[in-house]
């Protein structure tokens, strides 16, 4: 029996009404999205204008073309800047390593080991991120010239491999506590020790977790400023955010068209680092509870 006519009419006015809905929320995303891109745009526009007009043009879209800023720019600081891009990297990537190695054993005996003091420690453990990161600058500070690691990147590697971010240790706990039990236990029967339960169960179901860390590590290690700022002292050794601020000399004059265009090479590793890893990420915070 077909509906009356003005139950149809009903439908037809739901589904015209959720299409200009629908309609509505892309036109605002897309709209809050290009306002997000524009300083991106910008920046990429001024490191291809000659420096007089970098200020003075603020068009999208150069009325002059200066492609020397990147060739002029590589050179400035007295060494090819792939030297400094190199140092981040090589931190970067240890510093990956390391979180997800000592992040993911702690998390693994916070979430699926039963020991005494495990629910103190942990909130212990979570307390520390409530401490602001300046409070323990010139503790860390005295222990790192104690131990004679100023100057190089031991200050900046060995806190990854010690577990000391607990949002990392608190995200692969979140993540591991939704996997069934009952993986730990036919582990025991066959005969698997905790590591072995952690290398051969636990661990290879953490992808997205360990994805959703490495992105972000990758993101806060490679803009780090004042950790290579107060360590580091030989421009050999300095990373791209510290490079970058060598355009700028002591009385606060700029090369501009050189700071931009390498300021968009070394953005260039972070969009392309998250660009792959996107789905990862998502995937890692939605199955870990966090909005």
């Amino acid at each position: 029996m077909p509906a009356p006519p003005y139950e149809q009419d009903n439908f037809i006015e739901r589904i015209g009404g959720t299409r200009r809905t629908r309609f509505t929320k892309h036109v605002l995303l897309c709209l809050t999205g290009a306002v997000m891109l524009y300083p991106l745009a910008w920046l990429v526009s001024s490191s291809v204008k000659p420096a007089l007009l970098i200020f003075k043009d603020l068009s999208l879209w150069p009325a002059e073309w200066d492609l020397g800023n990147y060739s002029d720019g590589w050179n400035a600081l007295g060494q090819p800047f792939s030297v400094y891009l190199v140092n981040s990297l090589i931190i970067v990537v240890l510093g990956i390593v390391g979180n997800l190695v000592s992040c993911s054993l702690a998390a693994y005996g916070f979430a699926r080991l039963r020991f005494t003091g495990r629910k103190l420690f942990f909130t212990l453990m979570l307390g520390t991120m409530m401490l602001p990161g300046h409070v323990l600058l010139v503790p860390q500070y005295i222990v790192f010239a104690k131990l004679g690691w100023l100057n190089t990147y031991y200050p900046l590697l060995v806190p990854h491999f010690l577990a000391t971010n607990a949002f990392y240790i608190f995200l692969m706990v979140q993540f591991m506590r939704a996997l069934p039990q009952e993986l730990d236990d036919a582990a025991r029967i066959d005969g698997c020790g905790p590591f072995r339960t952690f290398w051969k169960v636990i661990m290879p179901l953490c992808l997205p977790a360990f994805a959703t860390t490495a992105i972000f590590t990758f993101i806060s290690v490679w803009n780090e400023f004042f950790g290579p700022l107060l360590y580091l002292t030989d421009d050999e050794l300095y990373t791209v955010p510290l490079a970058l601020r060598q355009f700028i000399d002591s009385e606060g004059q700029a090369h501009w068209g050189e700071m931009f265009a390498m300021s968009f090479l070394s953005l260039a590793p972070v969009i392309g680092f998250f660009i792959a890893g996107q789905k990862y990420l998502v995937k890692g915070i939605a199955t870990t509870g966090l909005k």
